[in-house]
């Protein structure tokens, strides 16, 4: 259950640790690195998460912290310690209900709605759409939600709407998950964002990695660095608002919150996200009944304004090609019918 844990270390000195694992080294063991030692007995991990662990301070050995180069000796005796206790992450079946757009033998596609964690993780072991998937296929025997050959194909945040592919066999989530890693997947969103634009379509690039001031935010970094993924956002203009702006948005490449870096990225933040800056009032002036208008607009869409709206693929069996579209949900509707009618009733002065 480690490998789970890995990916959420968060920096703190002064914090507690609980073993998740313990290891004993062979007598006969050659001198080897321990992010490389432990990537063997680790499944479903990487060594660049095993590095970063080690450099939070979380792998021991012998009862001291060490570095991912240290080099592991007969007997010594390995530990990861993490921040948090040990939890078991089975997935159980729960009753949830799910918006299923497609449905046959080889996958589900589904249409999540704001504020559904798609994973159980740290503080959501419940509740999420993996258990809701979980008890639609109960009495499918060869579906086992605990099997990471099955299930999840990508993921979107927990506070944005819209399509997700989900493989029912082994086949299947091959078959998908390698047109999403060569690129061939075609996935569109519709954003509102802070600000107006110059142009009516964009291309943003720049890594994206873990922000060091804030290790629950993403930050973009230049692309010829070697801080973060390579990551690449197009845009296109759908409707101009004047202190706000509807835009798709085309991924290229499917970084963790990608959409909303990028956009921060280039100042203009996702209108209503709280962790990029979207909560500010950032375009307008400040006025008692402006002040007023924006907070009613976070009323009615109080999380970021990024819907997945398109998904295509091929299927992996059949061979054709599949392309599923999604609404924008009632909150978005709302959040963009009352800009529509704000500046449609006002002088804007830019």
């Amino acid at each position: 259950m480690a490998k789970d844990y890995i990916d959420e270390i968060e920096d703190d000195e002064e914090q507690q640790l609980y073993e998740h694992l313990r290891v004993v080294v062979d007598k006969g063991q050659d001198p080897l690195r321990i992010d490389k030692f432990l990537l063997k007995k680790l499944q479903h991990t990487s060594r660049n998460r095993i590095q970063r662990a080690a450099d939070a301070g979380f792998v021991h050995v012998n009862d001291r912290p060490v570095k991912s180069n240290y080099k592991v000796r007969p007997l010594d005796v390995i530990t990861l310690m993490l921040d948090r206790p040990q939890y078991d992450n089975t997935i159980e079946p729960e009753e949830i209900p799910l918006d299923i757009v497609y449905e046959d033998t080889e996958l589900m596609v589904i249409n999540k709605p704001a504020g559904l964690v798609v994973h159980p993780g740290c503080g959501n072991w419940h509740g999420t759409l993996v258990n809701a998937i979980a008890w639609h296929l109960k009495d499918v025997p060869t579906y086992n939600p605990n099997d990471p050959e099955v299930g999840l194909v990508h993921r979107i945040d927990k506070d944005t709407s819209g399509l997700l592919v989900i493989a029912k066999t082994p086949d299947a989530k091959t078959k998908l998950g390698l047109q999403f890693f060569n690129k061939t997947t075609h996935r569109s969103y519709n954003a509102l964002v802070w600000g107006n634009f110059t142009e009516n379509a964009g291309r943003i690039e720049g890594n994206i990695g873990r922000d060091p001031k804030e290790r629950m935010r993403m930050a973009v970094f230049p692309p010829d660095s070697e801080i973060g993924k390579h990551a690449v956002t197009h845009y296109n203009v759908i409707e101009r608002f004047g202190y706000v702006t509807l835009v798709e948005c085309i991924l290229e490449t499917g970084r963790t919150h990608q959409i909303r870096a990028h956009m921060r990225h280039i100042g203009h933040p996702l209108f209503a996200d709280e962790r990029y800056g979207g909560t500010e009032i950032l375009r307008g002036n400040r006025s008692g009944s402006y002040k007023q208008f924006i907070e009613n607009c976070f009323k009615i869409c109080p999380r970021q304004a990024l819907h997945a709206k398109t998904l295509g693929f091929v299927h992996p069996t059949t061979g054709l090609q599949m392309d599923f579209t999604s609404p924008l949900p009632d909150d978005m509707e709302a959040l963009i019918n009352k800009w529509r009618k704000y500046i449609n009733g006002n002088e804007l002065k830019q």
